[in-house]
C-alpha cells in the first residue's frame, strides 16, 4: 500500500495535493517541507496529514521529490494557527503555509547554521590597537573596543556602532577581525537596572503576571510616555526568568533600533530580529533561533508573528491600533488578531498595548473580553503636552508654517531645545503644475499626480512606482513656467534650512531611511542633544523616545478631515494623538501646534477638550447608529483589470450569487475603488456586510466557491479581503 502524503503548495488553489512516498524515503510529519512535481516546476511545500489513501489513482500519483526536514519545520500549534487563518481570511492554504515562513526558508536550501553572526578580535588586531600609530576616536577606534571586551554578534555591533560594517571590513583586509557564530545567550554586560515603577504600572505587571500559563488578553491602554515599555520588559523579565520566550511585536523597522536597544539593555541578552530590512539569511537565522529555543525575545514587525515559540511565555503587541499590522495584498491577514489567535492556542497571555486603542480592541474590552490596563498619567515628572489649534484662515504662510508657528520654533531653538515638524506627505511637492495652461504632471497608468522629489530629480508615483525626470519645460505648451505645489517634508526640510542655517535640520521618512545605511544614519542622530528640528512623517509619530523634544507641529490636519473613509477620523485622531506625544517627555513641558483651517470642528474640539477618549466615545457611538465596525462585520471583493466593463460584470454576477445565497448579508456594488485605476487596471469592488462574525464566515466559503467556478472570474484579478482596513 502506498504512503500517502497530503501536502500544501503555495499555488492560489483552495485544496491540498497527494504524493506518494518513496519506499526508502522517511516518513515526515506535519509541518514539515518537502520538495514536490507541480506541473513542470518543483515546489516546497509543507505537509498537512499523512493518509492511508487517496481519490487519486496510484497510477497518477506523483512521487515527493526530496524530503526537506528532519523533524517539522513548523510546529503542530503554528499549523493549526496557520489552518484557521486560511479559514478566516479565506485564503489558499499553501499560500498561507509559504507565508509563515522567512523568505529564505521558502525556497527548499540548507537551513543555516546555528548561532548568529558575530566578530571577534584577533590577536593581531589586540597588537595592532596598542601600536602608537592607531587613531582614536574613530569608528574603527570604537569597534576595536567593544570587541576588545568580547566577541560581538552583528546584531549588537547594529546596535552599539551604526555604520561599523564599512570599519569592519577595512579591519577584515588587515587581518584584525574575524567571523564566527556565537550561540544565543546574555550578553557580557549586565543588565540595566529598572526604574521604580509606579502604582499604575506595578497593578498592570501584577495583572500580567497573575495570567501566567493560561491565556489571558488585555488592553494597556496609556497614554504618551506612560510607561508602557516598562511594562513589557517587567513581564518578559519574569518569563525569561522562567525560561519561557516573549515575542514582541512594533509596526514599523523604524522603531526596532531603539526598542531593540532598550530591550537588550534592559534584559541583558541579545534579541533575535525579524523585519523586512534584514537579508534573507538574517529573517531565516533569527526564526529557526526561535524556532530551536535559542532566541528568548523575539522582536519583530507584522510577519513576525509566525515565529514558532517551543517555550511560550508572552506575546506584546505594541502600538496595537496601527494599521501596518494588516498586510494589504496577497494574504491579508492582521498580525495583532493572528497574535490573539496564537495566545489562545499557546495558553499565554497577551498584552495590546497604545495610547490610542484602536476602536475594534476598546469594543473588545467593553464586551468583557479583554481585560483592560489603564495608565493615566505620564512617567516620572513628565507632563501632558499642551495642545494650540492655529488658525490658518487668512493667514500668510511659509512653505505650510504660519509665521507664528515659525516664531514659535525659533523661541525653541533659542531655548537649546528640539522641534518636530510633522508632514505625512514625502517628497518635495505632491504637484507639478504649468502657470501658463494648467497643465499639471499626472501618472500615466494611475489616476494620480506624480509627487515630485527635487532631491533625485524625479517626478514618482506613490502608488505603482512609475517614476521619470523633471521636464525642463511644460509638455503641453513648452513654457517654462513649471511651478511645484504644496508641500511634502523633502520642501520644508528645506524651508527651515534656510529660515534656521545655524541649527540642524533632519528629515525622517521613507526616502531618507530606504537602506540600511541611512536608517543608521538618521536613527544615530535622532539621540543627539543641543538645538535641532527634526522633519517627519508618521516614522516619527510611533514610539520614538526624543527627551530633548519639546514642541511639535502639525501640519496638514485639513487633508485627514477632508476624508470620506468612514475610519478617518479615527486614524486622524490616532495621528494627532500620536505625534503629539513626542513632546515633553522628559523634565521640559511639551507644547502642540495644530495648523488649520477649520478650527471648530468637532474631531479638533473633542481632541482638545477631552483627549482621545473623548474622541472615541462620539465615534463609538456614530459607528454603532450606522452599523459600521466594530459592530459589524465587513468584507470587501476587490477586481481589477484592464477593462472596466470585465471588472463591472464580474462584480455584477458576485453580487447576484450573494443574493441567491447570502442570509443575512447585504452586498453593496459594484462600486469604484476610491482610487479607479491604478499601475494601469480599472479597479471596482463589492462591500459585504454582516451583523456578526459568524454570519460573515457561513455566507463567505460557499459564496466564494460560486464566484470561482464562474467562467467571467478568469478575466479578471480578484481578491477578497477580510475585516478590510483600507477601503481602496
Amino acid at each position: 500500500m502506498p504512503r500517502i502524503v497530503r501536502v500544501a503548495v503555495p499555488v492560489p488553489l483552495h485544496r491540498l495535493f497527494d504524493y506518494r512516498l518513496a519506499s526508502d524515503m522517511a516518513e515526515p510529519g506535519p509541518g514539515s517541507r518537502v520538495r514536490v512535481p507541480f506541473g513542470r516546476r518543483q515546489l516546497t511545500g509543507i505537509v498537512v496529514e499523512i493518509a492511508d489513501n487517496s481519490a487519486v489513482a496510484d497510477a497518477k500519483l506523483q512521487e515527493v521529490s526530496a524530503l526537506l526536514d528532519q523533524r517539522p519545520l513548523l510546529t503542530e500549534e503554528l499549523m493549526q494557527t496557520l489552518s484557521w487563518a486560511a479559514r478566516y481570511y479565506q485564503h489558499a492554504l499553501g499560500e498561507v503555509c509559504e507565508a509563515g515562513l522567512p523568505t529564505g526558508l521558502r525556497s527548499g536550501r540548507e537551513l543555516p547554521e546555528s548561532g548568529v553572526p558575530a566578530l571577534e578580535l584577533t590577536a593581531s588586531g589586540r597588537h595592532g590597537r596598542e601600536q602608537p600609530g592607531h587613531r582614536r576616536g574613530t569608528r574603527i577606534d570604537a569597534l576595536l573596543s567593544l570587541l576588545a571586551e568580547s566577541a560581538q554578534s552583528t546584531a549588537m555591533l547594529d546596535l552599539e556602532i551604526p555604520g561599523w560594517r564599512a570599519a569592519a571590513r577595512t579591519l577584515r583586509e588587515r587581518g584584525w577581525v574575524s567571523e564566527l557564530r556565537l550561540t544565543r545567550q546574555p550578553a557580557g554586560r549586565a543588565a540595566v537596572a529598572a526604574p521604580l515603577l509606579n502604582p499604575e504600572q506595578k497593578q498592570a505587571v501584577d495583572a500580567i503576571l497573575g495570567s501566567q500559563g493560561r491565556f489571558s488578553p488585555f488592553l494597556l491602554d496609556g497614554v504618551t510616555g506612560s510607561g508602557k515599555t516598562e511594562v513589557y520588559l517587567a513581564a518578559i523579565r519574569e518569563a525569561i526568568r522562567h525560561g519561557r520566550q516573549a515575542l514582541v511585536l512594533v509596526p514599523e523597522i523604524a522603531l526596532t533600533p531603539q526598542t531593540m536597544r532598550r530591550f537588550r539593555e534592559r534584559l541583558g541578552m541579545d534579541i533575535a530580529i525579524l523585519h523586512s530590512g534584514l537579508s534573507e539569511r538574517e529573517r531565516s537565522q533569527a526564526w529557526l533561533d526561535a524556532a530551536r529555543g535559542e532566541a528568548r525575545v523575539v522582536l519583530g514587525t507584522r510577519s513576525a508573528v509566525f515565529v514558532p515559540l517551543p517555550a511560550p511565555g508572552l506575546i506584546v503587541v505594541d502600538e496595537e491600533h496601527d494599521t501596518s499590522y494588516k498586510q494589504q495584498d496577497g494574504f491579508r491577514y492582521h498580525a495583532r488578531d493572528l497574535a490573539v489567535v496564537r495566545a489562545r492556542a499557546l495558553g499565554i497571555p497577551i498584552v495590546l498595548g497604545s495610547a490610542t486603542p484602536s476602536l475594534e480592541s476598546l469594543a473588545n474590552v467593553d464586551a468583557g473580553r479583554y481585560r483592560p490596563l489603564r495608565l493615566s498619567q505620564r512617567a516620572g515628572v513628565a507632563r501632558p503636552p499642551s495642545l494650540q489649534i492655529m488658525d490658518l484662515r487668512n493667514k500668510r504662510l511659509e512653505e505650510g508654517l504660519a509665521i507664528n508657528t515659525l516664531d514659535a520654533i525659533a523661541r525653541c531653538i533659542a531655548r537649546n531645545e528640539q522641534v518636530l515638524v510633522f508632514r505625512n506627505r514625502r517628497g518635495y511637492a505632491p504637484v507639478l503644475f504649468c502657470r501658463s495652461c494648467g497643465w499639471s504632471a499626472q501618472c500615466a497608468r494611475c489616476d494620480r499626480p506624480l509627487t515630485v522629489h527635487r532631491g533625485a530629480a524625479r517626478l514618482r508615483c506613490h502608488h505603482c512606482g512609475a517614476e521619470s525626470r523633471i521636464p525642463s519645460a511644460c509638455p503641453e505648451c513648452a513654457g517654462i513656467a513649471l511651478a511645484p505645489q504644496g508641500q511634502g517634508t523633502e520642501r520644508i526640510e528645506e524651508a527651515l534650512k534656510q529660515r534656521f542655517p545655524d541649527v540642524p535640520v533632519l528629515r525622517v521618512d521613507r526616502d531618507s531611511t530606504r537602506s540600511r545605511a541611512g536608517r543608521d544614519a538618521v536613527f544615530e542622530q535622532l539621540d543627539v542633544e543641543g538645538p535641532r528640528i527634526l522633519v517627519g512623517t508618521q516614522m516619527l509619530a510611533k514610539g520614538h523616545d526624543l527627551p530633548n523634544l519639546t514642541l511639535v507641529v502639525v501640519t496638514g490636519v485639513d487633508e485627514g478631515l477632508r476624508s470620506v473613509d468612514f475610519r478617518a477620523s479615527e486614524r486622524l485622531g490616532q495621528l494627532i494623538v500620536q505625534v503629539s506625544g513626542r513632546a515633553g517627555r522628559a523634565e521640559r513641558p511639551g507644547s502642540v501646534i495644530l495648523q488649520t483651517h477649520h478650527p471648530d470642528h468637532p474631531l479638533l474640539l473633542a481632541l482638545i477638550r477631552g483627549g482621545y477618549p473623548a474622541l472615541v466615545s462620539n465615534l463609538k457611538d456614530e459607528r454603532r447608529a450606522a452599523g459600521l465596525p466594530p459592530f459589524a462585520q465587513m468584507a470587501l471583493l476587490r477586481a481589477e483589470s484592464k477593462s472596466l466593463v470585465d471588472a463591472t460584470a464580474f462584480l455584477t454576477e458576485a453580487v447576484a450569487l450573494a443574493k441567491s445565497t447570502g442570509k443575512g448579508i447585504m452586498a453593496h456594488g459594484p462600486l469604484p475603488a476610491p482610487m479607479p485605476r491604478r499601475a494601469g487596471f480599472q479597479r471596482s469592488q463589492v462591500l459585504i456586510e454582516a451583523s456578526t462574525r459568524s454570519a460573515m464566515q457561513a455566507f463567505l466559503p460557499d459564496w466564494l466557491e460560486a464566484i470561482r467556478t464562474w467562467p467571467g472570474a478568469r478575466r479578471v484579478r480578484w481578491s477578497i479581503d477580510v475585516d478590510p482596513v483600507e477601503m481602496g
